[in-house]
């Protein structure tokens, strides 16, 4: 009983202290999502115009769980989650849109934000489900996920001296 205490504990503190989580939904490569950490679970908003995506987050279903040290930025603890989706205006709903609202950076609706994530999003609770998962022994390095995103092109040519005669002329 200790040891599920203990573990409860360091998932919640390590949790809460993190403003991104990496999260692992069945069938689909693990992503990193903003949350809160209200009432035991951590509390995430998304699938709509302009919020993060959740795929393979499904209400009852099974998730995996990454937490990482917001100062160093490695891996903290590893727990498996059970994810519940509210119904909009729901109590628990409105409670927790409340602390989420908090913690949103640059919304573009400012305070007609409850309304729009109740007509176009999912709020989810990753309720822990478990003992956590052992630290693995070697790397777990994959390739980036894919994204129409491309790099910037190269520098022009006359770049450079331009910026060495701004050094010179200081």
């Amino acid at each position: 009983m200790t040891s599920a205490l203990l573990d409860r504990a360091l998932i919640e503190e390590a949790t809460k202290k993190s403003g991104l989580i990496w999260v692992k939904g069945p069938g689909t490569p693990a992503r990193a999502l903003w949350h809160v950490w209200h009432e035991g679970a951590a509390c995430l908003v998304g699938d709509g115009p302009g919020e993060q995506p959740l795929p393979g987050l499904a209400d009852g279903a099974a998730a995996e769980v990454t937490v990482r040290s917001k100062d160093k930025g490695g891996r903290l603890v590893t727990w498996p989650a059970r994810v519940v989706e509210l119904a909009p205006d729901s109590q628990a709903w409105r409670e927790t849109v409340a602390e989420l609202k908090g913690k949103r950076l640059n919304a573009p609706d400012g305070e007609a934000m409850p309304e729009r994530w109740a007509r176009e999003c999912r709020v989810l609770r990753l309720e822990p489900a478990g003992a956590t998962v052992p630290l693995p022994d070697g790397p777990l390095a994959e390739a980036p996920l894919p994204t129409p995103a491309t790099t910037r092109r190269p520098a022009p040519a006359g770049l450079p001296r331009l910026l060495l005669k701004k050094r010179r002329r200081t």
